[in-house]
């Protein structure tokens, strides 16, 4: 089965979640929770991830080339704004393996948790439907954004939602 049937297969029936321009779940929507596991086979829950700061959550393949040419922007993003927003790689397993995702973050040294989805848990909860679908999450843990592929301004997303979250709490 190819991957991207394989990934849709997954994700179940589209939910039609998302408004005209949106991928994923509709804006201002809570976050919803998902059980992963680590890299070490732990078990961990997506949320912890969030910790009350806004949150890029990338659902991302080894083998996917969009995801690869979205990586200079996550990059960016996690080097300008590492310290103010959580960044996320949810693994999706679909034509990888757990061992696949180790090595590729252990040879990339990201800078953030990847989480293996090996039930598909996280796919489903939020509708993503194929991999270099981004998810941010407010501080509050609702979606501010989300975008598929590599030609994402995902640096301006970050900047906009920070942005907004300072202007509130002046």
């Amino acid at each position: 089965m190819p991957a991207i049937v394989a990934l849709v297969a997954l994700a179940g029936p589209l939910s039609g979640q998302a408004g005209a321009g949106q991928v994923s779940l509709a804006t201002g929507t809570a976050g919803p929770d998902a059980a992963l596991e680590d890299l070490d086979g732990n078990a961990v829950q997506l949320l912890d991830y969030a910790a009350g700061k806004p949150t890029l959550i990338e659902f991302w393949a080894a083998w996917c080339e969009q995801c690869e040419g979205l990586q200079p922007e996550i990059d960016e993003v996690v080097a300008d704004y590492g310290e103010q927003v959580n960044v996320v790689a949810v693994a999706v397993a679909v034509a990888q393996s757990l061992r696949r995702v180790r090595r590729h973050a252990e040879a990339h040294g990201a800078g953030y948790p990847y989480l293996w989805d090996a039930e598909g848990e996280a796919v489903r909860a939020y509708s993503a439907t194929t991999t270099s679908i981004v998810v941010i999450l407010d501080a509050e843990g609702k979606v501010a954004y989300t975008g598929v592929g590599p030609d994402q301004d995902l640096v301006g997303a970050v900047t906009g939602i920070l942005s907004a979250r300072q202007a509130g709490e002046d």
